[in-house]
């Protein structure tokens, strides 16, 4: 049996993903689609509005035949990092074909881009470009001289899968669904909109029922950074040395204990430190690693040491024990693993402020079974 990877967070599982899961069984019928699922704490530094748990169990319901975990230490961490994880473990369970969305829907031009991001002077070009004060994408763009439409959020997330297949030299070959929705838009009112979108409407306390299935409005909690606030501001207060915390660079520890008194909010805080270089994503991103106790050197001192099985229906179990034989990684968790210990204490912090059994879940380490 032939798998198909894709790799998601689900902030939360909406109309959007439940089409991306459609279209893929039909491009491909008959082989398995293999989740890799980012868990509580996510890659632009946002906290998850659904657990891990219930973004398994919705998953399952909603097609997938198979969910496995992205580990925080990398699921936390900048988009080339996190690309570079999802598409080893995916290499790892044998899968032949990556689907993802896509604003531009162009592979040619993802491919191009991904090729060409490699070189030393394409880089520095970029550098030079963003020093003028335009935004990263813009300077991606002009570095190329092509359409900045390549470079919006989904696309710039395809070019890190696809640098990931070439650099980890995987015989994956990569999708791409057409996106049916802008990531920046706040307006939109059509069946399908973005997990943005989706988030700033529950923010403001408006209906989203139109745009996620009533399964998962059930699930959804809602919870943000922001109501770790609190933490951060004592672990910031508190801390003699922030600057050992994954990236937290170039003295920025000190705007960060010269500006939390003031801050009442994690938004005040964010917006009283953010410069061109350290954009609203990248801050988002240190702050947990911060909370998290997510030291420097982390991505020397951890590996992909196991990959933990989240849940399977029949199909997924089936490819699974087809598999299994010829795996060379263990598909338990590890308890003395680096991985493993930021992902309990991940799960520790998020069990802080959400209304959901995280740590009895997390401990289980039992995989969901969906018949």
């Amino acid at each position: 049996m032939e798998a198909v990877g894709i790799i998601c967070e689900y902030n939360p599982l909406h109309n959007g993903h439940i089409h991306h899961i459609e279209e893929t069984k039909k491009l491909f019928p008959g082989k398995a689609i293999i989740l890799v699922l980012n868990g509580y704490f996510l890659e632009r530094g946002e906290v998850s509005i659904l657990s891990k748990e219930n973004k398994t169990k919705l998953a399952l319901i909603y097609g997938v035949d198979l969910v496995v975990e992205l580990p925080f230490i990398f699921g936390s961490q900048s988009a080339d990092i996190f690309a570079d994880a999802a598409v080893k473990i995916l290499g790892i369970l044998g899968c032949s074909y990556l689907v993802f969305g896509s604003e531009s829907n162009n592979i040619e031009a993802l491919e191009k881009v991904a090729e060409t991001q490699e070189s030393e002077e394409y880089n520095q070009k970029v550098q030079e470009l963003l020093t003028t004060g335009i935004n990263y994408p813009t300077a991606l763009a002009k570095a190329l001289n092509i359409d900045v439409n390549v470079f919006n959020p989904n696309d710039l997330l395809g070019i890190s899968y696809i640098k990931a297949i070439k650099k980890n030299k995987l015989k994956i070959k990569p999708v791409t669904i057409k996106r049916t929705s802008d990531y920046h838009s706040l307006q939109e009112e059509a069946n399908i909109i973005s997990a943005s979108n989706i988030r700033n409407k529950l923010k403001n306390h408006e209906d989203i029922s139109n745009y996620v299935p009533r399964k998962v409005l059930k699930c959804i909690e809602n919870i943000s950074l922001e109501d770790l606030f609190p933490y951060i501001k004592y672990k910031i207060l508190t801390d003699l040395d922030l600057s050992r915390y994954l990236t937290v660079d170039e003295g920025i520890e000190n705007r960060l204990k010269e500006k939390i008194m003031e801050a009442n909010t994690i938004e005040d805080l964010i917006k009283s430190v953010k410069t061109k270089r350290y954009t609203y994503n990248k801050i988002s991103r240190m702050l947990v690693h911060i909370l998290i106790g997510l030291p420097k050197e982390i991505n020397k001192l951890a590996s992909l040491e196991y990959i933990k099985i989240l849940g399977f229906n029949k199909k997924g179990r089936a490819y699974l024990h087809d598999l299994k034989e010829d795996l060379e990684i263990s598909l338990v968790p590890i308890p003395n693993s680096f991985q493993y210990k930021y992902e309990l204490i991940s799960s520790q912090v998020y069990s802080l402020i959400s209304q959901n059994n995280i740590l009895v879940y997390e401990k289980s380490n039992k995989p969901i079974f969906f018949e």
